[in-house]
């Protein structure tokens, strides 16, 4: 059995929602901003619970799953990041936006340094909190079946599934990229898809699935 440890159902893999998303109540004016920088799709469906004139301001996103949410809300994308790492899309985009006032939008916890990186190069960036990533209650989730392959795709993931379970030593584990990885416990062995999608992490696990048996 693969899980995945969101809510969002994908083919091949039963969902374990360990974490889930709080979208923020609030006002923001966005009359003064010439970009919108969003590292997350669901910075995305925030900003467009708050402010619909935000599809009028050039946006530049981090993944192809923050665009293609961009696009389906009918959202500007100039910019989909090669690298779905904070640091790199920083890197990538702030030649371009120097001088210009951007507007972050961003969960309660931040794991890259994104803002530092463009603030430095000269970019007017302010910031909002818009969503939090929280756990889901312990008792609402169901411990993970014998020889299960799990599926990571951020460090929330981590955080919240090792409040809820301790690793059997019959499971296995997939993780999307370097900083998930780096979340890890030392003690529980894992593999790294090739590409930064949920897809990509499935396929491996059905790579893995097949060599156990």
């Amino acid at each position: 059995m693969i899980y995945i440890l969101s809510e969002k159902q994908f083919d091949g893999a039963e969902n374990l929602p360990c974490i889930m998303i709080e979208y923020k109540e609030k006002e923001i004016n966005l009359s003064d901003y010439d970009a919108l920088i969003f590292s997350s799709k669901n910075g995305v469906y925030a900003l467009d619970k708050i402010n619909p004139l935000w599809r009028d301001i050039p946006s530049y996103a981090i993944g192809s799953g923050t665009a293609t949410a961009i696009e389906n809300l009918r959202g500007n994308v100039v910019y989909s990041a090669r690298s779905s790492y904070g640091d790199d899309f920083a890197k990538e985009i702030r030649d371009t936006l120097k001088g210009k006032k951007a507007l972050f939008l961003r969960p309660v916890v931040v794991t890259s340094s994104l803002n530092t990186i463009l603030e430095e190069a000269g970019v007017f960036l302010s910031q909002e909190v818009v969503y939090e990533t929280k756990c889901a209650p312990c008792d609402t989730l169901k411990k993970p079946k014998i020889g299960a392959i799990i599926i990571f795709s951020s460090p929330s993931t981590i955080s919240c599934f090792f409040n809820c379970f301790t690793w059997h030593e019959s499971y296995q584990a997939v993780v999307i990229g370097d900083v998930t990885a780096s979340a890890m416990p030392k003690n529980v062995s894992f593999r790294k898809s090739i590409k930064q999608t949920i897809p990509s992490c499935i396929e491996l696990a059905n790579t893995l699935s097949k060599k156990a048996l």
